[in-house]
């Protein structure tokens, strides 16, 4: 799945807690939500307009984000409820940083079709 193909499923999602999200799926839609706030965060020295832009987006943002983790421990046959383990400080961090980077189950599991698949 490339760049854009990402960032259109990002927001096509943006409430679905159901199937799956691959790795590059998951990836590109974080780097583009980055580079929104970095040039957002760039701009906001400018205008305090663009302060609260940033702010109004990342609470647009924290949904869909959610949600695309929540597809993504699905990938690897992980209950959306690890999600949560990024509530523990640092650690749960790195093992929510583990899960993502794991590579997805081969096939159907039992969140769905692998997304690589189609």
């Amino acid at each position: 799945m490339g760049f854009s193909e990402a960032f259109k499923a990002f927001w096509g999602n943006y409430a679905n807690f159901s199937g799956r999200a691959s790795r590059s799926e998951y990836w590109y839609a974080w780097l583009a939500v980055w580079l929104i706030f970095f040039v957002l965060g760039i701009f906001s020295y400018v205008s305090e307009f663009i302060y609260y832009v940033d702010g109004l987006l990342g609470l647009i943002v924290l949904l869909p984000m959610i949600s695309l983790g929540v597809r993504r421990l699905h990938d690897t046959n992980k209950s959306g409820w690890f999600i949560l383990m990024a509530l523990i400080p640092l650690v749960g961090w790195i093992i929510m940083l583990v899960f993502y980077c794991t590579a997805g189950d081969r096939g159907a599991n039992r969140f769905g079709e692998d997304p690589l698949a189609k």
